[in-house]
């Protein structure tokens, strides 16, 4: 699983070059609204090659397990469709993977459409002669397919949020960061010092939250190593995020080894760290991701972290949701 997550690494740069080469046929024309629950993937694909090599092929990328999840989850919900039924109806889901084996192709290699039959939609297509030319299409561009329908899944979630906008958390971000994070209604501000925020959705049985915090950049060459961004993250937790009594606060779990990567999005380089969060002296934890970049003068290491907690309930879903905020940060504009 672990080896998967990291090859979607490499796949992230290259998915920028797919989607600026995406064809949005229908740009300009009113579309009906996608179908489907968030989350899921209609595979366009005859049931002999979906039970076969293929088949186990997809699975294996687009229903491996999502990193750093209590439970066993799947990255998607996937549901086959044969090619000689995909018709109107199914042609408005959200996220669509087709493949199209046929020895009268023009051509061979992956298309990737935005907004073909209705938005907001993608479509990743394979084209190829025959099941074996698919097999290695997909096996080379499985884990860019992946991250394609993730990005889409982020985008549709960044839109709500923008919909819906809670626009008095801007200000406190942008206080600490000189950047804005879009938080849809039902986020509200929990503490804000000079150096951390907390910002969270909490339910009677949930909890979404971001938080954000900053530390003097140095000229130290660990300065983004996981061992400092771990001991840095505790020592924050343990100052800002007490647990529910006296003497326990959150901290990171040694269960699981964390894990990080370089990204690139939208011109922000940035460390994503992903591992468990638990409360020291409590039972009680959840997944996080962070990422930790520069502030714009460089003086600065900023570190916007989502977690989670969800005890009763499946928590792809809830993480996914709030880690798409910290996609949504931007610098803000000066009014000059």
């Amino acid at each position: 699983m672990i080896m998967k997550y990291f090859a979607r690494l490499f796949a992230f740069a290259a998915l920028i070059l797919a989607l600026a080469a995406c064809k949005n046929d229908k740009k300009g024309k009113l579309l009906p609204n996608v179908s489907g629950k968030a989350g899921e993937v209609l595979v366009v694909i005859d049931r002999a090659q979906w039970d076969g090599n293929l088949g186990a092929a997809i699975r294996s990328v687009l229903a491996d397990d999502c990193p750093y999840l209590a439970q066993r989850e799947p990255l998607f919900t996937l549901s086959n469709v044969p090619t000689g039924t995909f018709n109107a109806m199914f042609k408005m889901h959200r996220n669509i993977l087709i493949i199209n084996i046929n020895p009268q192709n023009q051509s061979t290699g992956m298309v990737y459409h935005s907004n073909q039959w209705a938005q907001p939609q993608v479509v990743a297509q394979v084209n190829a002669y025959d099941e074996n030319g698919a097999l290695q299409l997909f096996q080379e561009n499985g884990a860019m397919v992946a991250e394609y329908f993730e990005q889409a899944e982020r985008d549709r979630i960044i839109a709500n949020a923008k919909l819906y906008e809670e626009h008095s958390l801007q200000e406190p971000v942008q206080k600490l960061t000189g950047g804005i994070i879009h938080f849809p209604s039902g986020y509200k501000l929990r503490k804000a010092t000079d150096s951390f925020v907390w910002i969270a959705d909490e339910k009677h049985a949930t909890s979404q939250a971001v938080l954000i915090y900053k530390y003097p950049a140095t000229q130290d060459s660990n300065l983004f190593t996981l061992d400092r961004i771990i001991d840095t993250r505790n020592q924050f937790m343990q100052e800002n995020v007490p647990g529910p009594y006296e003497g326990t606060y959150m901290t990171t779990a040694t269960a699981f080894e964390p894990t990080m990567r370089y990204l690139r999005f939208h011109g922000r380089e940035f460390v994503e760290t992903r591992g468990f969060w638990d409360v020291y002296k409590y039972f009680m934890g959840g997944p996080f991701v962070s990422h930790s970049f520069y502030s714009q003068d460089g003086k600065d290491v900023i570190v916007m972290e989502a977690y989670v907690y969800a005890p009763t309930y499946d928590k792809r879903q809830f993480l996914r949701e709030v880690e798409s905020l910290l996609y949504s940060f931007e610098w803000k504009k000066d009014d000059k």
